[in-house]
């Protein structure tokens, strides 16, 4: 729906705005104060390329999650079968059945994943990752942007092979106790009476009493307690992990997260009674199951010239698992505080013992807040600044505390520790040829590094450089939000045209939320040399960008080059740039190629 407009605003206004929001006029008449306009449709881009949108979704992340995932169908098949066929289990089997197998294969890639599920998360080991591949291909490194997705994928198989675990063992005994109580002569029962009224711990079946259930055993045993509480812990950090708790409850999810150093404690300890037990390598040697489970009657361990000695049965040995934790000692500061427009509150900080490149970020905890909660922001000052600092948005129960905390204790400021900096995707921007930046609402503070550390290297002309352009676009709900970032744009407005690169930085302002009578002033003021939104001379567009038709300008200026996509936003804006960076990538590795980059905390 177009905006209404006075009808004594200029035609030439009214053409030069509707063409800024994208909709070219073909005709327009005027009768007194009625208009007619003729616009026409958006142009009608070629239809996409879906062989370039297949081709691009089978990136090497696809890859490294079948690699994952074939090791668990390997670990899981390979002890399976191990399990299933093995001479040392074959008695175990005869009263298990095989749900031994499935409780056993399944245990083996629980472990696994327990295994990997805290690397994607160790923050210094990413940033050491980062370090380390800054020499390697583009596309291993953008690997480790998607380290919460690859956490989030092997959370997932955990509660899966816990499930499967937990049914199979709740078979098992279920199992264990009917040998216990047959009194028919079968094997299973045979081989649950042997060596239970010896202290030799050579015993098959852990429940040696009629009266025992496998409650019971579930509640008084190492494994069955272990098992229980790792469970709770383990439901407790998935459930709170949704979406919808995750952002609208995020004490929840933080609190409930630290289970975790009850998960892997329980973890370390739940098979070391060795419940589910096997033959033990001595025994096979003097008793072939294979050949003595046929009359089990003529067993006879006081024969020592027997072929088939009573059986004995030892536990399986427990893996051992390590917890490695990696951690960094959290820098205390008391910084001084600027409020802006629209609750953005910006801390600034001194640079003492701390050391940043752009677009990394940082958590912080402020005791007078919270003593547990360590929050994420993106520093928005350069390396070259003598101190860091960040912009808090107030959008949240944590973030609202700390804005009023820093707003009351004056003059007294508030404590504030801070861990990092860690790394992230828009490290990178300085290593493409073209790199276009997007960011909505406060999701503009990583490349606010990013703009400040070019001012500085315009103004050493910094040879090193190999930034030819930069396309920046800002989305924002109110105009409240431009009012804190405009000064810097207009800092690099003057630099740029002064050193003769007025063309190395192209930004862009959309405002997606606005009322008629602002539409209408803007149209009118149209011709002035500066935006009344912004006071920049770039003019504030209104609505939303047009993405096919930005990624298109962007492949035909710079045909031959690798342009790096950079977004700090909503997952339905990254789900559309990453869509328009596959459409418009070219197969010929000599042309243009769009590569997607997104923030994750």
């Amino acid at each position: 729906m177009l905006p209404s407009f006075p009808p004594w605003l200029p035609w030439t206004h009214l053409r030069t705005c509707l063409h800024s929001q994208g909709l070219p006029i073909q005709k327009a008449t005027r009768n007194g104060n009625s208009c007619s306009l003729a616009i026409l449709h958006p142009p009608q881009h070629p239809a996409p390329r879906h062989f370039n949108w297949i081709v691009g979704a089978l990136t090497s992340r696809e890859y490294y999650r079948a690699a994952w995932l074939g090791l668990n169908v390997f670990l899981f098949v390979y002890y399976f079968l191990l399990f299933d066929k093995d001479k040392k289990f074959y008695y175990t089997r005869v009263v298990l059945g095989s749900a031994l197998a499935w409780a056993r294969a399944s245990a083996k890639c629980l472990n696994f994943n327990s295994m990997l599920i805290l690397l994607p998360v160790c923050r210094n080991l990413l940033s050491f990752l980062r370090g380390t591949c800054s020499c390697c291909r583009r596309t291993m490194r953008k690997q480790l942007d998607h380290n919460l997705t690859f956490h989030k994928l092997v959370a997932y198989s955990i509660a899966l092979f816990t499930a499967v675990h937990i049914i199979a063992h709740l078979c098992n005994f279920e199992w264990y106790n009917d040998s216990q109580q047959a009194a028919d002569g079968s094997l299973s029962s045979i081989l649950s009476d042997l060596h239970q009224d010896e202290e030799s711990n050579k015993w098959l079946n852990p429940i040696r009493s009629n009266n025992t259930t496998p409650a019971y055993v579930t509640f008084t045993t190492i494994p069955g307690l272990t098992g229980v509480i790792i469970t709770v812990a383990l439901i407790l950090m998935v459930t709170s992990s949704m979406e919808f708790i995750r952002r609208s409850y995020f004490e929840v999810f933080w609190y409930m997260h630290h289970l975790f150093v009850i998960y892997f404690a329980g973890l370390v300890i739940h098979g070391i009674a060795g419940l589910v037990r096997g033959q033990t390598a001595e025994s096979l040697k003097e008793h072939n199951p294979e050949l003595c489970a046929q009359d089990p009657k003529q067993w006879d361990r006081k024969n020592k010239h027997s072929q088939c000695e009573e059986p004995e049965f030892g536990s399986i040995p427990a893996e051992v698992r390590a917890l490695c934790c990696l951690a960094a000692s959290a820098l205390l500061h008391f910084p001084s505080a600027v409020m802006h427009p629209s609750k953005v509150l910006e801390l600034q900080m001194h640079k003492k013992g701390f050391s940043m490149e752009v677009g990394q970020y940082i958590f912080i905890n402020c005791p007078s807040v919270s003593c547990l909660e360590w929050h994420p922001f993106t520093l928005t000052s350069a390396p070259e600044e003598d101190f860091f600092s960040v912009h808090i948005r107030a959008a949240g129960d944590w973030t609202e505390k700390l804005n009023d905390t820093f707003q009351q204790q004056k003059p007294k400021t508030p404590r504030i520790e801070v861990d990092g900096p860690f790394g992230t995707a828009s490290e990178d921007v300085f290593q493409y040829e073209a790199a276009m930046l997007v960011g909505a609402g406060i999701g503009v503070t990583p490349f606010a590094s990013v703009l400040k550390s070019i001012w500085y290297k315009f103004q050493h002309a910094d040879q090193r450089l190999k930034t030819k352009k930069i396309y920046f676009y800002w989305l924002c709900r109110d105009t409240g939000a431009f009012a804190w970032f405009k000064d810097l744009l207009a800092s690099l407005e003057q630099e740029m045209e002064e050193s003769g690169k007025a063309g190395f930085l192209n930004y862009r302002l959309f405002l997606t939320g606005w009322d008629n009578s602002l539409a209408g002033h803007a149209a009118f003021n149209l011709d002035n040399d500066t935006d009344v939104v912004t006071g920049l001379r770039q003019k504030t567009s209104f609505g939303r960008p047009m993405w096919n038709s930005e990624f298109s300008a962007v492949a035909t200026a710079h045909p031959r080059s690798v342009v790096g996509v950079f977004l700090c936003g909503p997952e339905a804006l990254a789900t559309s740039l990453q869509k328009c960076c596959h459409q418009y990538s070219s197969l010929d590795p000599r042309k243009v190629k769009f590569y997607f980059n997104k923030e994750n905390f």
